[in-house]
């Protein structure tokens, strides 16, 4: 993906210096000088944006001016390329003036590379550590260790933070021009909202023993009952909510096929041109049926990667 667009969650600028997760020394010293994510779980894991800065820009804390957080344990994230530490802590936002609360789906896509990684990378550990208290082990309580990146019960057995990988795929007929078509699915657990209709990718969980390429193949068919071929990976992104990483795919089917939707998984299929897809990113109407219009993923997510990946002609 050299020289190419990135996934908009899959920028960075952190050195993750894993070397120093263990030194507590370091991690002490670091903390006193660092810069700090305020997050906070209890609201769908928000953080604070200045509302003066175009775009939106990461409100970062001094620990000093922090106060008491509770029972939150700094997680370490890494370093920046000025050599200044970066943790997160898990606590209720401060009110500040300029500011507002956001969530990464909001504005995971209008921040900088460097926030971009920052609030990812923080709201996924957090997930992590909030659904790993116990041990899967030996069901004992586990208190957080090495900087964030593992828990550790009584008995010394550890574990470390884990992400599920998925597939994700734009499913294409493969011809040029405002006439190519791609097959968009609407998830049968989305919620309705009156007058418009969500499309997006077609996703699923990699199963175990499984390579991501036939989890295509698999999710692909028992979803829409296509057949798809000349799979091609298309670039990759943590989507931490709570914990999976999207692997991110183009794949070429028969238009003519039958579309057959699994109604447990996809409530409508279909496919829609180059120009349909244009269209509705102009914010154009483009009518799906039963008085309903076309609305597409939402930016922070590598689906609306993926489209716009199809819909440049980059296949």
């Amino acid at each position: 993906m050299s020289g190419e667009p990135a996934p908009p969650l899959a920028r960075s600028t952190l050195d993750r210096a894993a070397h120093r997760r263990t030194d507590r020394e370091w991690l002490a010293q670091a903390w006193r000088r660092a810069r700090v994510l305020v997050l906070d779980s209890t609201h769908g894991g928000r953080a604070l944006v200045r509302t003066d800065a175009s775009p939106p820009a990461l409100v970062l804390r001094d620990p000093a001016d922090l106060g008491p957080t509770g029972e939150a344990v700094p997680l370490f994230l890494g370093v920046e390329p000025d050599g200044v530490p970066v943790f997160a802590v898990d606590a209720p936002l401060p009110e500040l003036p300029a500011t507002r609360a956001v969530s990464l789906r909001e504005v995971g896509h209008l921040l900088s590379d460097r926030d971009a990684g920052v609030f990812t990378t923080a709201l996924a550990l957090v997930n992590w550590h909030l659904g790993h208290g116990w041990s899967p082990r030996t069901g004992h309580r586990t208190e957080l260790d090495e900087g964030g990146w593992s828990r550790v019960d009584a008995q010394g057995h550890r574990a470390w933070p884990r992400t599920d990988p998925a597939m994700i795929v734009l499913v294409h007929d493969g011809v040029d021009g405002p006439d190519g078509r791609c097959l968009l699915g609407n998830n049968a657990t989305w919620p309705r909202t009156p007058g418009v209709r969500r499309y997006s990718c077609l996703a699923g969980y990699v199963e175990p023993g499984e390579s991501a390429e036939a989890a295509v193949l698999r999710e692909v068919r028992e979803e829409v009952g296509v057949a798809v071929e000349k799979i091609g990976y298309a670039g990759s992104q943590a989507w931490p909510f709570p914990g999976s990483l999207m692997l991110g795919f183009l794949a070429e089917a028969d238009p003519a096929a039958p579309v057959r939707v699994d109604p447990a998984e996809i409530a409508y299929a279909r496919w829609f041109t180059r120009r349909e897809i244009g269209a509705a990113l102009a914010g154009r109407a483009v009518d799906v049926g039963g008085g309903d219009r076309l609305i597409l993923p939402p930016p922070s997510s590598i689906a609306l990667f993926l489209v716009h990946r199809w819909l440049d002609g980059h296949c």
